[in-house]
C-alpha cells in the first residue's frame, strides 16, 4: 500500500537520498535545498512523494512555464516497482498541470537510461526526433 502527498522542502533530504540511490538520474547543483525550495515556491502543489512502509519510496517533481509543463526526476525504487506508482504520480502531475490549462507535457531522460526510455514509450510518452534540446550554462559551471 502506498499513499501519494504533496512534496515540500522537508522532503528534501529523502528524496535527494532515493535520487542518489536511482541509477540513470543527475544530481547537479540546480537540485540543492536552495534550488529546491524555489522551485516548490514556484508549483506550489505539483511535485509529489509517495509514503510506503520504511518511508519515501518514491517522487517526482513537476512544473510549468505558463504554457508547457516539465516533469523532473521521476524516482520509485525498485522494490516498489510495477505497483503503479509511477503512472500514478505522472497522472497528478498531469491532473495538476491540466488544473492551470497545461495540457502539453515535456521530460528529459538521458540517452543512456534505457530504462528510463522504455518506461516513457510503455506510457504512451513520444519520443522528439524534430527538434534537439541545447543547453547554455553562464557560469560555465557545467555541473548548474
Amino acid at each position: 500500500m502506498f499513499n501519494i502527498r504533496v512534496m515540500t522542502l522537508d522532503d528534501y533530504d529523502a528524496v535527494i537520498d532515493l535520487m542518489k540511490r536511482t541509477p540513470g538520474v543527475s544530481l547537479r547543483d540546480a537540485d540543492s535545498r536552495e534550488s529546491t525550495a524555489k522551485y516548490l515556491a514556484r508549483n506550489p502543489g505539483m511535485s509529489f512523494v509517495v509514503e510506503v512502509e520504511a518511508g519515501l519510496g518514491g517522487c517526482v517533481m513537476c512544473g510549468h512555464d505558463g504554457r508547457r509543463g516539465y516533469l523532473q526526476h521521476l524516482v520509485v525504487l525498485p522494490q516498489f516497482r510495477r505497483q503503479g506508482i509511477a503512472k500514478a504520480l505522472v497522472e497528478r502531475c498531469l491532473s495538476s498541470l491540466e488544473r492551470h490549462g497545461i495540457l502539453k507535457c515535456h521530460l528529459d531522460v538521458f540517452k543512456t537510461n534505457a530504462l528510463a526510455a522504455d518506461y516513457w514509450r510503455s506510457q504512451g510518452w513520444q519520443l522528439r526526433t524534430d527538434i534537439d534540446r541545447y543547453s547554455f550554462t553562464r557560469s560555465g559551471d557545467e555541473n548548474a
